[in-house]
């Protein structure tokens, strides 16, 4: 099949557009792209795309892409792209619950995205010739096996397959491996971004990540407890940071995996101390060296690769980052409180 030929602009598709990440990138593509966002608000909101939706370069779709996904027809109110001629010339495959919480809810829905789901992508980028990029996680890695929680690409772990968060961890690494033989098979021009603990505006004030979980106590004034002592640290990275780091890939990159995360190791202590000096909270911060139940250490990146590949490295400061973070959930919190009063 030959490619279809471009009127304008590329159309390009984004799913799980509505989602935290995917809304930032529906954000920045939508300036020199025709954005199709599709996404069924599972873990995802309309209120991320709003101000998207007058935008005549972008178009949202409720869809869930376990059932189908049938872009041409009608229904689907895509005649402006002229989808049906243009066809699609790039997919971002966003679609799953990310938040410890919400793939912990909906375990079924995270295997069957992340497998199903994804299936339908990849023969719509068969049949399209496009390209697409696949949002995997720094969970694949697993457990290292010498002690060295920093982890490049080469790198494998121990995962337990029937483990509490195997429903994820499995979904991510047969999504990486169905694409691999997508593009074995076919020829398809994929990419594979594992990409780490992201933050920034647009995450649910109830989300159970760290930094909202932080911000969410500090706001209340409620004590923050950082488990396994002042050392234990972890890495960062804002949301604009790797909406660039996910498009630069799509220009430049191929097959092989790419980490994309804040390589900068923070002690979580410090990180619970900057939250509660933003907001001007009571809270105390307590340090308790065990380690609760299910405790999960966090992987570092080593982005290596994505320097040299792509010219990529987060730029945006912890402090800065956590400053736009922690007043968009206060305005969270002020509207959730809102709608109880009313």
């Amino acid at each position: 099949m030959s490619a279809k030929p471009i009127f304008d602009k590329k159309n390009i598709l984004v799913v799980g557009g509505a989602g935290f990440i995917g809304s930032h990138l529906c954000d920045e593509l939508v300036r020199d792209h025709k954005v199709i966002c599709l996404d069924n608000f599972i873990t995802g909101s309309e209120h991320n795309i709003d101000h998207l939706l007058m935008n005549p370069n972008f178009e949202f779709v409720r869809q869930d892409i376990t059932e189908s996904l049938a872009l041409t027809d009608k229904e689907a109110g895509l005649e402006k792209f002229k989808v049906a001629w243009q066809g699609i010339q790039e997919i971002y495959y966003l679609a799953s619950p990310t938040a410890e919480g919400d793939f912990q809810k909906y375990p079924i829905e995270t295997l069957l995205v992340n497998s199903v789901g994804l299936y339908h992508a990849l023969e719509l980028a068969k049949n399209n010739q496009a390209k697409l990029l696949y949002a995997s996680s720094d969970l694949v890695y697993g457990e290292p096996t010498d002690g060295n929680w920093r982890m490049h690409e080469g790198r494998l772990g121990i995962v337990d397959p029937l483990g509490p968060r195997s429903q994820y961890i499995e979904g991510k690494r047969f999504g990486e491996t169905l694409v691999t033989a997508y593009h074995r098979k076919h020829n398809l021009n994929v990419r594979i971004a594992r990409v780490f603990n992201t933050f920034g505006p647009r995450m649910r004030f109830t989300d159970t990540r760290l930094i909202v979980e932080f911000t969410r106590r500090a706001i209340n004034s409620e004590p923050i407890i950082v488990y396994g002592g002042a050392e234990s640290k972890g890495s960062y990275c804002f949301v604009d940071d790797i909406v660039k780091g996910l498009v630069k890939l799509m220009e430049q990159g191929d097959a092989s995996p790419v980490n994309l995360g804040q390589e900068q190791e923070v002690p979580i202590v410090d990180l619970a101390r900057q939250i509660v000096e933003l907001i001007g909270s009571h809270s105390t911060v307590e340090v308790k060296e065990e380690l609760p139940v299910n405790y999960y250490r966090q992987h570092l990146p080593d982005i290596s690769l994505a320097k040299d590949k792509l010219g990529w490295f987060p730029i945006t400061l912890l402090k800065d980052g956590l400053g736009h973070t922690v007043e968009f959930l206060e305005a969270s919190k002020g509207l959730i409180d809102l709608e109880k009063g009313a």
